[in-house]
């Protein structure tokens, strides 16, 4: 085999450039597996230089049926990169893997893809191969063997893979148009309102503590009386748990009504959002 078919059969087998390649096989004396040996450990190094820069690009992906869905976050440096067909690939075929490990990244990292090597190899492969920062971030598997579970893709790259994903569980007792519908919309509604959780009572009371805190310096720096600033405190207070809270925030199809009496409407006896979870690239 010539110097320049090895140097192709090595490109092709390791996708790294054709520099890295000739050099790697030129240190190997022409050896194709120690060269892909080398080619691997330089990817290593490579990757770990790169992995104190920013990514605040890249896709999610959803993936499952409506009795288990998973959602997972995969972050690159540049919008450019997240069009590339290998970040397109790996993404897909990670959000596979996710769902079937149920989101746990340590079993998602030791898990073989299909080309036969780790998430966590390939993962560094893609590093060196693309040039960017990639990173597995957010991600969640839902499971509802009882009702059904619902996506929402926004900005859609391709097929399953989009810029701002959500996954919402439904429990109810019979399935009807009016819950699909509402299935559809209540998703639709998480994307664009971007609630912390379901009901009020379940946000945690450190982010309540330190709204108070920014409420009372804002009214401070006013100079409200104590009394009135108190007052106002507790009524911009109970704004902010409406608005994040998803059962009283305004229903995007509809703003004159909140989410619960939506839900409410719907003549479907046990019917309740069980679960959500919203990611969104950047956020």
């Amino acid at each position: 085999m010539s110097d320049l078919e090895s140097v192709k059969k090595l490109r092709s087998t390791t996708g790294a450039g054709f520099k890295d390649c000739n050099s790697a096989l030129k240190e190997a004396s022409g050896n194709l597996d120690k060269a892909i040996e080398i080619l691997r450990i330089k990817g290593v190094s490579k990757a770990s230089k790169k992995m104190s820069r920013e990514a605040n690009e890249g896709l999610i992906s959803i993936f499952g049926d409506e009795k288990k869905t998973s959602i997972i976050e995969i972050n690159c440096e540049t919008d450019f990169v997240a069009k590339n067909d290998d970040f397109l690939n790996f993404s897909k075929e990670i959000g596979e893997i996710n769902n079937y490990v149920n989101s746990d990244l340590d079993k998602l990292k030791n898990s073989k893809m299909k080309n036969g090597s780790t998430v966590a190899q390939n993962l560094i492969d893609l590093i060196s191969k693309i040039g960017e920062k990639i990173t597995i971030g957010r991600s969640k598997t839902l499971v509802n063997s009882n009702s059904k579970i619902f996506t929402y893709n926004h900005s859609i790259v391709k097929n399953n893979l989009s810029k701002l994903g959500v996954v919402v569980s439904l429990d109810f007792d019979n399935n009807s148009k009016d819950i699909e519908q509402f299935g559809k919309q209540i998703s639709m509604h998480i994307a664009a309102s971007n609630p912390m959780v379901i009901d009020k009572k379940d946000i945690q009371d450190d982010i309540i503590e330190r709204e108070k805190n920014i409420i009372q310096e804002e009214l401070k720096n006013l100079g409200k009386p104590q009394e009135i600033a108190n007052k106002i405190s507790q009524g911009k207070i109970n704004k902010f748990k409406e608005d994040n809270s998803l059962l009283t925030q305004d229903w995007v199809m509809d703003p004159k009504l909140k989410v619960n009496e939506v839900l409410n409407k719907i003549d479907s006896k046990g019917l309740k959002i069980k679960d959500f979870i919203r990611i969104k690239i950047g956020e």
